[in-house]
């Protein structure tokens, strides 16, 4: 199992953990926590303060219908079914839908960069007895001043 902690030039702190040996049912061990309540994925629960029965978790389900994104109630349907409960399909569609209308893709090579780097990055804080290690800023600064995902707007 490997823990890396990871904090955003905003200050916020990301808790990402790897285990791929340990042995336990299946979870994809998915967890957003915030100021106001805390999602964990698969199986899926939460917990809202001030909604949810204190110290209890809930099923996630019933807050489906007012917190899913639209795209994913219009593409319910068709994904259900395909791989990993249906994300698959929404990313293959959306990557289709953005490059057929011109739009700039979800995901671009940046983003690749982040994602993939985070393994060397964890390997060499390791190596370094925990210490941490720089992020690299693969866009050169231009994250500042990107625009927000219209999808997600």
């Amino acid at each position: 199992m490997n823990t890396s902690l990871i904090q955003t030039k905003s200050g916020k702190t990301i808790i990402l953990g790897h285990d791929c040996n340990l042995p336990r049912p299946y979870s994809r061990i998915n967890l957003v926590q915030g100021t106001k309540g805390i999602f964990q994925g698969y199986p899926d629960r939460i917990y809202l303060e001030g909604r949810s029965p204190e110290h209890r978790w809930e099923e996630a389900e019933k807050y489906y219908p007012e917190f899913d994104h639209p795209l994913y109630r219009r593409m319910a349907d068709a994904s259900r079914g395909a791989g990993h409960g249906g994300m698959d399909y929404i990313e293959d569609y959306r990557l289709i839908e953005c490059l057929r209308s011109g739009q700039p893709p979800d995901m671009d090579v940046y983003d690749a960069a982040d994602w993939s780097c985070i393994v060397e990055l964890s390997a060499r804080s390791v190596a370094r007895r925990s210490r941490p290690v720089d992020f690299p800023d693969f866009t050169r600064g231009a994250w500042k001043t990107r625009p927000p995902l219209g999808i997600v707007t």
